[in-house]
């Protein structure tokens, strides 16, 4: 890392004008996300050889940028929450607010207790610039602390994700990069160019997975020239080779992207299974089917299996009022049973994938899947052979099935991110 810009005082978190840095920085931003280096592996306490099954959340945060301001500028829609109390549920701003900081209080309480928490934290860019619009830095404060102080690794571990929460399918392709730099350029001027070197994993906006086969190899291939190493992916939104579900949801997998002419790109996949439910994750429920599992084998090995879920952090009385209680007794339970290394247990994504790799179970052993329809596209298409051919046989499926659809999927399929928004994205094709 010699020669990085270490310190987040060292990019300017913002401009002159108040607006957080999305570009210019893109040697250092280049250098950093492109380290191979293990970053828990050094620092984690936990052992396969002792863990039957094991699971992993993740707390999504977001709140956008809205033109609101007293002269129309842009502020967060968390300032109008606290700016206009008597309109919807805006009267909850301050319980908000407290849920982008609380994982500032509780991991370093539960570890001071003798727990092994684990949490995985994914915020929007316009979120955070949201906070620094707003002076909240008694919540950065918390999260800085959990994310730049030695003492909380390998326990907090951010993912990357758009800066502005756009949806892949309804971002145009030459945007996708520059929206996943953004985020990592105003990650980097908060917390720092090494707490961006552990930024490996993904989180992709409402969970959604482009199913264009074209689309989806810009998207993967963007991501890894942006130098993630893996992808959290709805169960739903994938299949297998053959067009099945998935039967080991609860092993990492291989996503393969084929474009029209053939070209081929893959990144890991961990699955998050079931649909969008606060409760699942509300109530730590992926600690409680984890214990049902037992190891699992991946090509001649076996490893525990992981359960993997990700919530809005804030979103709904489970979350705002059930979560915190059941997060702690979680970790209190799992520190009686095995001081929390022991049985089953919490992981962080990255780390437990890093502790695959140093028992010799490498991604080539991992299984393989695909976006969801893939399977029934190359059948009608045969050997790739350019765009013309895949609309062609994407026009032919549509007419024989009105089910079938390129347009990718979500937390939920009942919901389309392309259908109903020709008036936003018809200029950006143009």
């Amino acid at each position: 890392m010699t020669g990085l810009k270490t310190s987040y005082s060292d990019i300017p978190a913002l401009d002159s004008q108040g607006l957080p840095p999305l570009s210019g920085w893109e040697a250092d931003i280049e250098a950093a996300t492109q380290s191979r280096e293990a970053i828990f592996l050094p620092r984690t306490n936990l052992s396969l050889d002792n863990i039957t099954a094991g699971f992993a959340i993740a707390l999504h945060m977001h709140q956008p940028s809205l033109p609101a301001g007293s002269k129309g500028e842009l502020i967060n829609h968390l300032q109008y929450m606290f700016e206009h109390p008597y309109e919807g549920d805006n009267h909850n701003a301050s319980t908000f607010a407290y849920c982008y900081a609380r994982m500032g209080d509780f991991i370093p309480e539960l570890i001071a207790q003798g727990c092994n928490p684990r949490v995985m934290l994914d915020y929007s860019g316009t979120l955070l610039w949201g906070l620094q619009q707003m002076g909240r830095q008694d919540i950065l404060d918390k999260l800085r602390r959990i994310t730049c102080d030695p003492t909380y690794q390998p326990y907090v571990e951010w993912l990357g994700t758009l800066w502005g929460h756009a949806v892949v399918s309804s971002t145009p392709v030459p945007d996708l990069k520059l929206h996943i730099r953004a985020w990592q350029h105003h990650f980097a001027a908060l917390f720092g160019i090494e707490a961006l070197v552990r930024v490996r994993g993904f989180s992709p906006p409402e969970m959604h997975l482009p199913n264009h086969p074209d689309l989806l190899f810009e998207f993967v291939k963007a991501l890894k020239d942006c130098g993630y190493r893996w992808l959290l992916v709805q169960e739903h939104t994938v299949e297998t080779a053959s067009g099945e579900g998935l039967s080991s949801p609860h092993l990492p997998h291989r996503l393969v992207a084929q474009n029209s002419t053939g070209e081929k790109v893959e990144i890991i996949a961990l699955i998050k299974t079931q649909g969008s439910d606060t409760k699942l994750v509300g109530q730590m429920q992926p600690y409680w089917e984890a214990k049902t599992l037992r190891p699992q084998p991946i090509g001649d090995r076996s490893a525990p299996p992981l359960v993997t879920q990700i919530s809005d952090g804030e979103n709904g009385g489970v979350m705002m009022n059930e979560f915190p209680s059941a997060f702690r007794r979680s970790w209190y339970e799992m520190r009686e049973a095995g001081g929390g290394q022991s049985g089953t247990v919490g992981f962080n994504g990255t780390e437990y994938l890093e502790l695959l790799e140093a028992e010799d179970i490498t991604p080539e052993q991992f299984p393989l899947c695909q976006a969801r329809g893939q399977h029934r596209l190359w059948q009608a298409v045969g050997t790739p052979s350019g765009p013309d051919a895949v609309a062609e046989a994407i026009s032919a499926l549509k007419e024989q099935d009105p089910n079938f659809s390129m347009e990718g999927g979500s937390w939920t399929n009942d919901r389309s991110w392309v259908s109903g928004y020709d008036n936003v994205l018809a200029p950006w094709r143009s």
